[in-house]
């Protein structure tokens, strides 16, 4: 089974620059996407032998999250069942016959880190959610998680600590969530690589390989044999982001 991750920072625009085309060489059968940017009625996309699953934020042209499968799951969630957090869009989640998959566009600590408290508080929602899932059967969760856990996961570590998506906070919660019971699939198989998932639009980020790998397949430790393969597209363009890929047995 192959997953794809794609944060497309808004779906309307990634197809003006080849999504559709990016979405066929996929030929996942999952596609998970992220910061859609959308409401509903704002766009008609589907995939021969796909079904879609959309949710929206109530902020118009912000957050949103999507599936596209092609394997018909058992149920459909939207949220993780909390009334502060529910208003994004951030989070989709499909169980399947073996697993939960969890499609998640974590909350961005903004400039400044205004919004680090807020996020503080969804992490620790987040990781009661996805921990109550996992005591049924396994869980994959795949999305921008905006951070970069450990040092090697970003370009210029020294002059990043007090900026979002690399504090010690934020870093400290992926630690918990992974503490819970999760692997970093990409990592676990890539233990000394260097590859990155997204770059800024400012002074020629992607063109220098400026980068921070903030998009993540992690799985529940139980389940990590069943991981075949895992991949960063950083050859795939449209967006900030490029996608993350996993290959299951």
């Amino acid at each position: 089974m192959k997953l794809v991750s794609w944060n497309v920072n808004g779906l309307r625009a990634v197809c003006t620059k080849g999504f559709c085309d990016s979405f066929d060489t996929f030929n996942a059968d999952i596609v998970c996407l992220q910061e859609t940017k959308l409401q509903a009625g704002q766009i008609d996309l589907e995939f021969l032998g796909y079904s879609s699953y959309w949710n929206y934020a109530e902020k118009k042209g912000y957050s949103g999250t999507c599936i596209y499968t092609r394997i018909d799951p058992i149920s459909v969630t939207y949220g993780i069942g909390v009334e502060e957090h529910d208003h994004e869009g951030r989070v989709i989640t499909l169980e399947m016959e073996d697993f939960y998959l969890v499609n998640v566009y974590v909350p961005n600590s903004q400039d400044g880190l205004r919004r680090l408290e807020y996020r503080m508080a969804w992490e620790d929602d987040f990781r009661a959610y996805v921990t109550a899932l996992a005591k049924h059967k396994a869980v994959l969760i795949c999305g921008d998680m905006n951070v970069a856990h450990c040092e090697i996961d970003l370009k210029n570590p020294s002059t990043n600590h007090d900026s979002a998506g690399f504090t010690d906070q934020e870093r400290g919660k992926m630690g918990e969530l992974l503490s819970a019971g999760f692997v970093d699939s990409w990592r676990m198989q890539h233990p000394q690589e260097k590859k990155y998932s997204w770059w800024s639009y400012r002074a020629a980020a992607r063109e220098r390989n400026v980068g921070w790998r903030i998009d993540y397949f992690l799985v529940s430790e139980a389940y990590k044999e069943h991981i075949e393969s895992t991949d960063i597209l950083n050859d795939i363009f449209g967006s900030d982001h490029c996608p993350v890929v996993i290959e299951l047995k």
